[in-house]
């Protein structure tokens, strides 16, 4: 699984995901906590619950990932919907996978340290509006670290 952040102008991110077999791309506004939201649904993924989601505000467009843990496995469905407060059924999905947690994790990792290196968190703040999800971003590795019962996590002296 791969997960990209491009900030595409002030407040405005595209957000592309894949698998081996298919791609989607999404865009997310600043006037909802976007990024926050999506390493905080995969924390809770990784602490056990077994439903977690996030959404993405297009404006009047909206994305909803639905996290569904099993095990170690999580399938993922992102819809579109016409409206952010639409319920499920009422969206069309655009992408799906059946992924690890590990991987799931490691993608999510892996894209918001990549923001990081490629904007710096300054940076990152004048384009999209908002601080960096440093805490969530933290938080996320924390977990996924203590899940694993090692340190072998994206971004740490152990696997850099």
């Amino acid at each position: 699984m791969r997960l990209v952040w491009v900030l595409s102008g002030r407040g405005w991110a595209d957000c592309i995901v894949s698998d081996h077999l298919a791609e989607a791309e999404v865009t997310a506004s600043y006037i909802t906590t976007a990024p926050e939201d999506l390493l905080t649904a995969v924390t809770r993924l990784i602490a056990g619950e077994t439903e977690c989601r996030a959404q993405f505000e297009a404006e009047p467009t909206a994305f909803r990932w639905i996290f569904y843990r099993e095990g170690t496995d999580v399938w993922i469905r992102l819809l579109q919907l016409a409206g952010g407060s639409d319920h499920d059924n009422n969206g069309t999905e655009i992408w799906s996978t059946r992924q690890s947690i590990d991987a799931v994790a490691r993608a999510v990792i892996r894209c918001f340290d990549e923001v990081a290196r490629h904007y710096g968190e300054s940076a990152y703040r004048g384009k999209w509006g908002e601080h960096f999800p440093r805490i969530e971003l933290e938080g996320l590795r924390t977990a996924w670290r203590e899940h694993r019962g090692d340190r072998a996590v994206p971004g740490t002296p152990s696997n850099p």
